[in-house]
Parts: structure tokens; sequence; C-alpha cells
């Protein structure tokens, strides 16, 4: 299996990349790489690895999409970007998946365009997962469809449940749309149109409360791009605020540099479920593709990790499950 990984994408370009690459390939002897960046920059950071040569190549791809430009414009003017090209490579059937921590809205954009939807889609959709004390959920969109019409909610909803039982192992996965109250006649009437369209599905749980979201009371959680965006980036920022109160409050009661030392550890493994590394990365579900996306800080494990999710979704055959799926 051959998985195109973007060797300038994220913040970390383009030794993190490179190196979750490699490390994949360790883990995986079936697979192979295909590095998508300029020539001369993955070959400098290749040089003195200790890697298999025959399982891992170079495309080169001399434009490089930064992560704040616009998404639309950065794909239509950069066509030798490593976004565009490893996006074009993976619809010529040049390789398997292409994956990048790179600009969100660029792949989309590539992913959308290039390679098309599947069949019986109205809009790909970004899934992410989030942490709860009963493990890790799913929430969608999570930026992709700032609005989204009743009908679009049904199909995200069964997106979502072929990832979540046949990727994250979840065997009966029951969904839950994010409301201001739990009762079906809350919210506005776009969410109340969208409950009796969900009550339909046999894993429907209802109306879901922000305060319930991190107790677990789903396992994926429906809302639109713009409200699942702030729900992601306040999730993703709890960690670090929490670091930080408690560094204040240690400091000002006094408490030693070994008593920190232990209440840090302890904390760092009660937030184990919040480290996105684990996953990686994610697909853009409904694309007629394998196309996922990291977190821009993505580290060398988070890289490794996405690529192996890359494998996960094409052994599973995912998009076959989600065509068979909405059009029944």
């Amino acid at each position: 299996m051959l998985i195109a990984v973007d060797a300038v994408g994220g913040d970390h370009y383009p030794e993190r990349p490179v190196q979750g690459a490699i490390e994949a390939t360790k883990e995986d002897k079936d697979l192979r790489i295909l590095l998508l960046g300029p020539e001369e920059l993955i070959k400098k950071e290749l040089s003195g690895k200790d890697y298999d040569t025959s399982r891992i190549h170079i495309h080169h791809a001399p434009e490089i999409i930064g992560m704040d430009e616009s998404p639309a414009s950065a794909v239509k003017t950069k066509q030798q970007s490593s976004i565009t090209l490893g996006i074009s490579a993976h619809k010529q059937g040049k390789c398997d998946a292409f994956v990048s921590a790179g600009n969100t809205g660029a792949l989309l954009a590539a992913s959308t365009f290039i390679l098309g939807k599947l069949e019986g889609v109205i809009r790909p959709t970004i899934a992410v997962t989030y942490p709860t004390i009963k493990g890790v959920s799913l929430l969608a969109d999570a930026g992709a469809n700032l609005e989204l019409k009743p009908e679009m909610y049904l199909q995200v909803a069964k997106m979502c449940e072929i990832f979540a039982r046949d990727i994250m192992g979840i065997e009966k996965p029951t969904v839950g749309l994010i409301n201001i109250g739990e009762e079906a006649e809350k919210g506005l009437e776009l969410h109340k149109e969208v409950h009796k369209k969900l009550a339909g599905l046999p894993n429907f749980a209802g109306n879901i409360e922000g305060k319930d979201i991190l107790f677990g009371k789903g396992d994926i959680y429906l809302t639109d791009g713009f409200t699942g965006n702030v729900i992601l980036k306040f999730g993703e920022s709890m960690p670090d605020v929490l670091k930080y109160l408690l560094k204040k409050t240690m400091t000002e009661d006094n408490l030693s540099d070994e008593q920190q030392k232990l209440v840090f550890s302890v904390i760092a493994k009660t937030m184990d479920t919040f480290n996105y590394e684990r996953v990686g990365g994610l697909p853009f579900l409904g694309v007629n593709g394998v196309s996922l996306v990291g977190h821009g800080g993505s580290s060398v494990t988070a890289i490794k990790n996405m690529i192996h999710n890359a494998v996960n979704c094409i052994d599973s055959e995912i998009n076959k499950k989600i065509v068979s799926s909405l059009n029944n």
C-alpha cells in the first residue's frame, strides 16, 4: 500500500512529517510512502536517517501552501503544491491515500474539487475525535460546513456511524444532536426538524446539552461547522488552561518541586484521553477518496498514527460502506 504524505504540511515541516513517515514504515512492513514537497528539502531531511530506501520515495512539489493562506485561492494558484499534486496523484490512482497536517481548508478544497464527492453525498464533512470520561466520541461537523441543512445532518450521522464502528471500534455508536435542551421541541426550527429526521435512526440518543458532552452521553455529536469548531477549539484549550491554573495554585501554596512534579504526573495521565496524537488525523468523510488531515502542530507520533489511520480507512472500505448506507 502506498500512502502519500505532505512533507511540508503543518507547523514543523519537514522534520515531523518525514520522521513520522519513517516510523510508520517501521511498524508496517507492507507500507510504502510517497513524500511530497521540494525535492532538495526532503532529501536533506532524509540524509543520515535510518530508513528503507526502497519503501520511501519523493515526489517533487516545489510550492508550499501556508497555514494562513486562503484555501480556495491557494489551491487555484499553487498547482504545483504538495497538497494539489498529492491529491491529484491519488485521483490518478498513483497512491492509495493522502495525509497532511497542513492547511485544513486547502486540503478540503483540493479533496472536494479534485477527488469529487461520493455518490449521494451532499457535502463532505470534517469529523474530529472528542474526549469524554467514557472514552473518545466523534464531533461533526467541525468546520467544513458552517451551516447544515436537515438532510445533511442525517448524512453526517450515517457517515460518522460507519467511521465510529469500523475505525474507532465502537460496536453500536449512538448519535446525539447538540442543542440547548434535552426536549425534542428545544432549539431553532432547524434543530426541531433535524430532531424529527434523526428520530428515525435506531441509535439516536436525542438532544445533547453542552454540559453532557464531556460526560459521554453519546458516541457521535452532531452540530453545524460553526458551533462544532468552537467546541473543538474550546476543548483543545482545556489542557493548557488546566496546567496554567495548577502551576499558579501550586506556586501560591508553596508546593515543592517534587510535589509539583507528582501533581503534573497525575494530571498528565488523567488528561491522556485529550491527547490528539493517539488518532493523529481523520478523513474528510464523503469525498471520493481517502484524504486525512491532522493537527497543525502534529508530532512525529501523530503523523505516524495518521498514516496508520489512512491504511485502516482503506482496509475497511469505508467509502464503499458510506455509499451503501446513503443509498439504503
